[in-house]
Formats: C-alpha cells, structure tokens, sequence
C-alpha cells in the first residue's frame, strides 16, 4: 500500500479522492489537522491524521467509573458496531453520529510523544489510565498506525498503571509487550464480546473480528499469563437474549478461559438510539414496534425486562462457573433496593479488566513472579 500517494492534504479539493468512494472524505477544521487520507486498503474510510495538544482526557465527576483518566488514539471507528454507544461524541467534531462515525476516523499521530510529556509532569499522580473506553484502540487503522505499542510503553515506563478494553484481534500483536508492561505497572485487559452467532455478528458489527477470533484472543491471552475479562454487552433483546444463546455465550467465555464476564442489556444513547433503530426497522422490521415499546423515550430497556434478563444471566454465570461476579450491567438487580435509576447498574467492570493496583503491590513484595499473579489476582474495582 503506498499510503502517502492516497493523501488528500489541506489545499486539496475533496474530489481528489475516490469519487466512487462511499464515504464523503470531508476536511472540516479540526484542531491539530496535518492531512487527511483515503487508500483502497481501507475502502469507504477516511482517515484524519491530527497532531493533539493532549491526549490524557480527565473523566467526568460522578460518571460512577472506577478510573478517573482514559485515553482515545482515534475518534470514530471502523468497527461500524450498529449499537456503539460512543456515536454522538463524533458529533462535537461536525461530524453526523451515523455513517461519519464508522468513515471518518481522526487519528492522534503524536499520541505517544504527547503522553510520555504529559506523564513526565510532576503533577502526574500515576493514576489508572484507561484505553478503549470511547473508541477502540485497536480498529483496523491501528494495523497502519501502530500507536497502542508507544502508548503503552510511555504507560509503563513512567510507573502508571493502565487497561485496554478492544474488540481488536491486533492486540495479540502487542501481548509480548503487554507481558513486559505488567512486570513493572498494574495491568488490566478486556475485551468486548456479547454473542457467539457469527451471523449476527456480522450484520450489528461488520467491522470487527467475528467471535471466534475473539474467543481465541481470550484463550492467548490468558495463555501469556495476563488477565482478560470480558465485556457481555450488549445483549439484544430478541437478537441474542434467548436461553441458548446465552448458554453459548458463557460456556464459550468459561472454555477461553475469561477472568470474569459483566453483561448487560443494549443501551441506545441520543445518536446511537437513531441510528440503531433505523437499522432494526431495515433488517428486522417485524421487531422495530417492540423495540419503541422496550425502551419508549430513553435510553434504557425497562425495569422490568432488565430484571427478567437480570436472572438469566445470573443463572447462566453460575452455571458456568462466574458466580463469583457482579450477575447485571455492572450491578446485580437481585434484592429489594430501587432499580428505577438504571445509571447505577455502570459501577463495576469483570474481573481481569482493571488493574489490581493492591494485589500487584504485595505480589511484587513478596518477590512472586508476574505471571503467577496475573494469573491469580483480583481487581480492585474501585
């Protein structure tokens, strides 16, 4: 791929590009913005190379997260994932929060060389960083662009303790450093996978590894010695909530060898809303008035069908051999409290995924090899 010949830079005119390309490539004043490029290798895309001031983002008070700073290499992604909750950020660059999501991709190129400054300040308190929490880290360009190796190298070298969270199989390209990384930092690992079908997986998320793949990404993973939970999320009402897929589904995470699992009804957010509606209407017309009716006028499934789907999971986790794990999007409906305030279901994230700041401190006191506790070790939520 000769991937400078393909470069629309500033003073180009935006027909310069494939004009059977579906994507319209558009250069819209983004901060930082160095060019932009489109090449046959990625069909449909364009990428916006962009160099940033800074790259560690600081979360929200209250967002209930057990991080406070997350990082994000690319905004938009190739994933194309139908239900992607992050849609509407893509927004606040004008871009729309349908098709621009998935084509218009804006890359940090200087991601690494930003953080390892902004990790060198002596404010920096060496707190956990979280990748993969908006966009994902290791989409398709990640194989062009290579950031994740510098980033997580400028993590661990500065002492700060970092998790990846990716439905990207390219991550297994960075295992061996990953390893390297958890000898001296905290590490937590997650990947998202929330169905075992492999033809639905393709039409809610044409872009990404199939399940298969990811089950194997899992299996390698926890082979190296480092831990992996696993995001369930979203199951989709009719789509993938019957008995035996769920039964599928957890058995398939047990056999991978999966640290933990947290599952969790679709949820549809202004801009995700619209566009996955659109597509049920299209591909599954015959469901669209039952999913208007699930979730009327918010973003969330109802109490009711949260609770029933609630129960399924927890009886498929313990069949399965997670009983030990939070049962329900992030907290168990189980018990008498009030569940009308479905926000506070996000608070806890599977085993594996966050790093065990605690455990890694005694286990490096102790003189235990890395392995072994990566192996053994439970996170610390919050």
């Amino acid at each position: 791929m000769r991937w400078d010949a393909q470069a629309l830079e500033r003073g180009d005119s935006p027909a310069a590009l494939s004009a059977d390309s579906p994507a319209a490539p558009a250069l819209l004043p983004l901060a930082g913005l160095v060019r932009s490029v489109s090449t046959p290798e990625f069909a449909g895309i364009t990428f916006h190379e962009v160099t940033a001031k800074s790259v560690l983002n600081k979360v929200v008070a209250g967002s209930r997260m057990p991080f406070d700073w997350t990082i994000n290499p690319y905004r938009g992604c190739s994933h194309a994932c139908v239900y992607c909750f992050a849609r509407k950020s893509h927004t606040y660059l004008d871009f729309d929060a349908g098709l621009d999501f998935d084509s218009q991709v804006v890359v940090k190129i200087n991601a690494a060389e930003i953080l390892r400054k902004e990790l060198a300040k002596p404010s920096w308190r060496h707190e956990h960083v979280a990748l993969g929490t908006n966009t994902d880290p290791y989409q398709r360009a990640e194989g062009r662009y290579q950031l994740m190796p510098g980033i997580i190298g400028a993590l661990a070298d500065s002492g700060t303790p970092l998790s990846i969270l990716t439905k990207g199989t390219l991550l297994a390209r960075d295992i061996p450093l990953l390893k390297h990384a958890a000898a001296q930092v905290p590490v937590g690992v997650g990947i998202s996978l929330a169905m075992t079908n492999e033809e639905l997986s393709e039409a809610v998320e044409p872009g990404t590894p199939g399940p298969r793949a990811r089950l194997k990404l899992i299996s390698r993973l926890r082979e190296a010695g480092l831990p992996c939970g696993v995001m369930a999320m979203p199951i989709m009402p009719w789509l993938s909530d019957s008995d035996d897929a769920l039964d599928s589904l957890f058995g398939a995470l047990a056999a991978a060898g999966a640290t933990g699992v947290t599952a969790g009804a679709l949820y549809l957010k202004p801009g995700t809303r619209e566009w996955f509606m659109q597509w049920i209407a299209r591909e599954h017309p015959q469901l669209a008035g039952k999913y208007r009716r699930l979730y009327g006028s918010g973003s969330y499934a109802s109490k009711e069908y949260r609770a029933w789907l609630a129960g399924r999971i927890r009886y498929f986790k313990n069949l399965h051999g997670f009983s030990g794990s939070q049962g329900f999007s992030h907290r168990d409906l189980e018990g008498g409290t009030d569940h009308d305030d479905a926000r506070e279901e996000e608070a806890q994230y599977p085993a594996g995924s966050i790093p065990d700041t605690a455990g890694h401190a005694s286990a490096r006191h102790a003189g235990l090899t890395n392995a072994a506790h990566a192996n053994t070790a439970q996170p610390m939520l919050f």
